[in-house]
């Protein structure tokens, strides 16, 4: 658990869309994100999404997790659309 800014080494592949309270969000589900992190609030973080770097914060899912958005700029780069998978890299937890 990282409840501190430092290092952090998560890779997984997951799909493009998160469906939040009916609507279908470009985003990422971090999963074990409460467990990794130590929170269920906003954790900020760099991170790679198919190689490209990202910082972001992770926001709650509402479901008990984080997600990370994707936006239409970097979908558009990596040539991904929802429903497609990435594989995202989590290096850094920042302050």
């Amino acid at each position: 658990m990282s409840t501190s800014p430092g290092p952090v080494d998560l890779t997984f592949t997951a799909p493009i869309g998160i469906t939040v309270k009916g609507d279908l969000w470009s985003c990422v589900e971090i999963p074990g994100s409460v467990e990794l992190f130590g929170t269920g609030k906003a954790v900020k973080v760099v991170a790679s999404i198919d190689g490209e770097p990202v910082t972001a914060g992770l926001m709650p899912t509402g479901s008990g997790g984080h997600m990370l958005s994707v936006s239409a700029k970097l979908r558009k780069k990596l040539g991904k659309e929802l429903g497609d998978p990435v594989t995202v890299h989590l290096m850094e937890r920042l302050p």
